[in-house]
């Protein structure tokens, strides 16, 4: 039930927009007259000077736990002497994508980072990776130009053409023809819009006058609803939350997989989104929250896994201490998907002297050669990977099973 405190935010409106319809080829007589006529574009509020609505205490609470929990975490894990940033920063990409159905294994995804024959999807989630990256390099400056870059960085490689600038056409979100916004869920503003929108979203994260979480969450949601890119609008909007835990002083040394607890309930994540665009802020805020609080716990299991890996390495590796193949070591656990070139770019070493370490390893059962190759070859650490695609598969799971 809907209180009025919920109400008080304001809720998206809409107006009449007048479509000119495409005669592509192949689209039916019967589709080509469902696409004919006016459709209804979304006018989201300006929301910069806008106060949270008054939250019922259990939000409340919820969402002050979720900031203590993520900065305990960062805290944590910060202080470990290990490559956790870089494992977490690509856990949670893999995880925004596979929000939108870009799926791939760590095993895969590895290679995509390597340069080396992957699938679509694990491209697309290296780009994420860098999108991320970009997100937290500039959270600080968050502006406009930060956002597009943010864009610029996930798409580059696959779709150039669809970076730099904010869209200029329509765009829509659910159902929808293949040639027009008639019948779609939802359809963000006109494109004219745009640029007042987007000033009006960065004044609003940029505050520091707002509750954490529901800051986060309401400027994801404006985001989502704004949509101000032609493609890749819920991985930077994700990429949008990082930034903002960042910038407002919550993480500081690694990427807490937000986008982990949100997978595991999509359905709600989804209807929080429509609910935000009526005006009620709850849901999302909640949303972010229990996807917070479930990234802490998940996170915590993926150290405590990768930890006990490397507490079996360093037992069973043979290198000495300060070789090659003892330093390796520390690479395996952010890139365990690696051959001679790169360990050599990573430890400042010869590519023999690369190899020598990479063949320890591999009589030592810590690193296996994918394929049969004799030339550039490539190996992997299982164990490593395996715990990768644990924690994926945990962040699926949904809840109660």
């Amino acid at each position: 039930m809907t209180t009025d405190n919920e109400r008080e935010w304001p809720a998206v409106g809409f107006e009449s927009v007048d479509w000119q319809a495409s005669s592509e080829p192949g689209v039916s007589r019967r589709a080509a007259l469902k696409a004919r006529g006016p459709y209804d574009a979304a006018i989201p509020p300006l929301i910069a000077g806008l106060q949270i609505p008054a939250l019922d205490s259990e939000t409340v609470t919820g969402a002050e736990d979720a900031v203590i929990e993520l900065a305990r975490f960062d805290s944590e894990v910060g202080a470990i002497a290990a490559p956790f940033s870089a494992i977490l920063l690509r856990s949670e990409s893999a995880a925004s994508s596979e929000i939108e159905h870009l799926t791939a294994s760590a095993k895969s995804i590895a290679l995509a980072e390597l340069g080396r024959k992957a699938g679509g999807n694990s491209r697309l989630i290296v780009g994420n990776v860098r999108a991320m990256e970009a997100a937290i390099e500039m959270a600080e400056e968050l502006d406009v130009a930060t956002i597009i870059s943010m864009q610029s960085a996930l798409l580059r490689n696959d779709q150039p053409e669809h970076t730099g600038a904010w869209r200029n056409q329509a765009v829509w979100i659910g159902g929808g023809y293949a040639n027009s916004p008639h019948s779609a869920a939802f359809v963000p503003p006109r494109h004219e819009r745009l640029a007042e929108l987007m000033d009006d979203l960065v004044e609003f994260a940029r505050r520091t006058d707002l509750p954490v979480i529901a800051q986060i969450a309401i400027a994801h949601a404006q985001f989502e609803t704004i949509h101000p890119f032609p493609d890749g609008n819920g991985r930077t909007g994700r990429a949008l939350i990082q930034a903002m835990l960042h910038r407002l002083g919550v993480t500081r040394q690694v990427t807490v997989p937000v986008s982990a607890g949100l997978l595991r309930d999509t359905s709600a994540y989804f209807a929080s989104l429509t609910d935000y665009r009526a005006g009620n802020v709850v849901p999302i805020i909640r949303a972010v929250t229990d996807a917070s609080l479930e990234a802490v716990v998940s996170g915590r299991k993926l150290v405590v896994d990768l930890t006990a890996i490397r507490a079996r390495w360093e037992r069973d590796a043979t290198p000495r201490a300060g070789s090659a193949g003892r330093r390796l070591l520390d690479v395996l656990q952010r890139q365990p998907v690696i051959d001679a070139n790169t360990v050599g770019a990573a430890l400042g070493v010869s590519e023999r002297n690369a190899q020598n370490g990479l063949d320890r390893l591999v009589g030592d059962g810590i690193l296996h050669q994918i394929g049969s190759a004799s030339r550039m070859r490539v190996y992997e650490a299982r164990e490593v990977l395996a715990a990768l695609d644990a924690f994926a598969a945990r962040a699926k799971r949904a809840r109660g099973a």
